[in-house]
This record gives C-alpha cells, sequence and structure tokens, in this order.
C-alpha cells in the first residue's frame, strides 16, 4: 500500500558575505563559478525530481540563471543556511524532501546526494539524514574542535555530535570507528518547517551545532557512512587546490 512517490528536490544555498571568502560562489574555478562545478555534480543525481540555487544576492541569481539553474532569491537577514533553505522551500509547495547540499563542494559525490534522498524515501519515520566519513581513532583530527564528530546508536541514527572527540575510547573497541560529520543534509518539508521555528537549544549553543537543536528537539537522524571526503572550498587557497584537481581530472578523464 504506497502512496505517491515523495517529491525530492536539492538546494544548494550560496550567499555572497562569507567572512573568509566575499563572492565565493561566483569564484572561477577551472574558467567556471564554483557554484556552478557543484550544481553540474548534482545534475548528474538520479534521485531529485528537481534542483535549485538558492542565494541572497542579485550577482549569484543572474549567474545562475545564466548557466541554466533554477534560482529562488532569498532574504540576506536570515542567521543560518537551514532558516534560508526554509524560506526557499515556502515558494515550493510540492516538495516533501529537500537535499540541503554545500554550495562549496563542487567534488561532491553524486551517489551520495541519491543515497541521502533515497534513505528519506525509504523510511518514512526520519526526520532528517546526514552523512560521515569514518576516521582512524588515531587520526589527528579526532582532536580538532573543528571536526565535528558524530556517534550512532546501532541502528544508524545520530546520537550526538560534537568537536569533543567522540566517543571517548576508555577501551579499545575493534572496529569501531571515529565518524567525521559531513556537512550535508537532508530534509522532510515537515519537519524543516518545525525546525526553523526553534529557537537555538542549549547544547547547540554550548558546540556551536546547529543540528543538535533536531536531536535535543527529538529528531530521528538517519547518518550514511560514505568514503566521499570531497573537500569543500573556504578559502582561495582551496580554490586552488580544486582547480588543480578539477584540471587533473579533465585531462584523465
Amino acid at each position: 500500500m504506497g502512496g505517491a512517490a515523495p517529491h525530492i528536490i536539492g538546494i544548494l544555498p550560496a550567499r555572497w558575505g562569507s567572512t573568509r571568502f566575499p563572492g565565493k560562489p561566483l569564484h572561477l574555478i577551472a574558467g567556471k563559478p564554483l557554484v556552478q562545478h557543484v550544481w553540474e555534480q548534482c545534475r548528474k543525481c538520479t534521485r531529485l525530481d528537481d534542483l535549485y540555487i538558492a542565494t541572497d544576492d542579485e550577482r549569484i541569481f543572474a549567474a545562475a540563471e545564466s548557466f541554466g539553474a533554477k534560482a529562488i532569491m532569498t532574504s540576506p537577514e536570515h542567521p543560518t543556511g537551514t532558516d534560508r533553505l526554509a524560506e526557499a522551500v515556502r515558494s515550493l509547495p510540492q516538495v516533501d524532501i529537500i537535499v540541503n547540499i554545500q554550495g562549496d563542494e563542487p567534488l561532491i559525490d553524486p551517489a551520495l546526494v541519491d543515497e541521502l534522498a533515497a534513505a528519506m524515501a525509504a523510511d518514512a519515520s526520519l526526520d532528517m539524514a546526514t552523512a560521515a566519513n569514518p576516521l582512524d581513532p588515531d587520526d589527528p583530527a579526532v582532536q580538532d574542535p573543528n571536526v565535528v564528530k558524530v556517534v550512532t546508536a546501532l541502528d544508524g541514527r545520530a546520537l550526538y555530535f560534537s568537536r569533543s572527540p567522540l566517543p571517548f575510547f576508555r577501551n579499545a573497541v575493534e572496529g569501531l570507528p571515529v565518524y567525521r560529520h559531513k556537512g550535508i543534509y537532508a530534509y522532510r518539508r515537515t519537519f524543516l518547517e518545525r525546525f526553523v521555528t526553534w529557537p537555538p537549544s542549549p547544547l547547540e549553543r554550548a558546540e556551536s551545532l546547529e543540528q543538535l537543536r533536531a536531536l535535543e528537539n527529538g529528531a530521528s537522524i538517519k547518518v550514511l557512512p560514505t568514503h566521499d571526503t570531497s573537500p569543500g572550498v573556504d578559502t582561495p587557497e582551496q580554490a586552488a587546490h580544486v582547480e588543480s584537481i578539477l584540471t587533473s581530472q579533465l585531462s584523465h578523464p
């Protein structure tokens, strides 16, 4: 007794005013704006019914339309990308599930986006889905507060996200990796609409991690292990690094 298949979209939030890298979405990498590379990767997805770029800036909006993307203008006043996402979805009443794809990951694996969409479509009890990379417990990243870790229940649902080492290995446990959280999310529309009405929660404020607001309010978040470690672009130096990867891929397809 299945109902109609859920309508699933991808949204790439792209804002101009990054403090570390203003105008980042339009930074040219191998001759194309950064956000266009992400959009082209996501066009390879098979589980998305549609794909949009949500922006607060006319320049990004115009660029998106020029390379054929559907673009949605949103307010520049949003405190977080999730609020921008929720505003964009208001103009799309047909949508059931939204995959929020970082607009600064030009090497994102389309298969991961499809996996998140499929996980949400397959289990109506999920409010959200996200991804994580397995790390060796001895990897220095485990101790780095800029690297967010996640631990899961036996069924793969998130128990906690933290900047601290997680879990703390009082005892060695064979085969138990540490998971580095990867910032890509799928949301059920009904949950996203509730989420943005809640005030920042105590643990969210302590760790400065928005996903803790979802957990503190009882959300069910599936965490998919992935080996997609595609780097994000936060600085011009990282843009140059990604350009060298893309250039080598283009010359050795």
